[in-house]
């Protein structure tokens, strides 16, 4: 029913602009960078640039390190980022430029296939016990400290900077309580 995916498992990969390297975290069996259903990762961004071209694709950009990120979406729209846990949503495929305003940032990334998937993104800042939604998957991670799981009969402690793996959830099955955590529910589309 769960997993958990420690940091020794993690991928550290090049950006497919080739400009940086990303963490990846988790990404649909047989998935690759060039054809995937969905991913999380993390990144540090050093200096302000262009983001890596994902048309088709939807992405979720949340600040978990640093002093903010501006994102300019096709020099239209802009996201400013300013804390810890602020979230972006944006299209994959809009010529996104990252300005940073203070200093370099480490980012949390979840990207997801428009056409097969679907991903809802929550931040939980302060310490709470929440209830999980249903998905066809969630994934919780913890930017600091440790987080508990809690279904009928069972508590599960998951230590800060492992990802949480849970398949098949239904609404009211499953608890977390914790800080800093970042919850991703992942829904194929029908």
């Amino acid at each position: 029913m769960f997993t958990v995916i420690s940091p020794e498992h993690f991928k550290t990969i090049p950006w497919k602009n080739g400009q940086g390297e990303t963490i990846e975290l988790a990404i649909n069996d047989g998935g690759t960078l060039a054809d995937f259903i969905w991913r999380l990762s993390m990144a540090n961004v050093v200096e302000d640039g262009v983001f890596s071209d994902f048309s088709g694709y939807q992405r979720n950009l949340i600040l978990i390190a640093g002093n903010g990120i501006n994102l300019q979406h096709d020099n239209r729209k802009t996201d400013q980022l300013n804390n810890i846990l602020d979230v972006a949503n944006f299209d994959g495929g809009c010529q996104t430029v990252g300005h940073l305003p203070a200093g370099e940032i480490t980012d949390f990334n979840i990207i997801t296939d428009k056409e097969k998937c679907s991903a809802v993104v929550e931040t939980l800042l302060a310490q709470q016990t929440v209830e999980l939604k249903a998905a066809d998957l969630c994934f919780v991670y913890s930017l600091s400290g440790a987080f508990q799981l809690t279904s009928y009969q069972n508590h599960q402690i998951i230590k800060a900077g492992h990802l949480l793996k849970l398949n098949t959830l239904k609404a009211g099955e499953m608890t977390i309580t914790g800080q800093k955590l970042i919850v991703v529910y992942l829904t194929q589309n029908t």
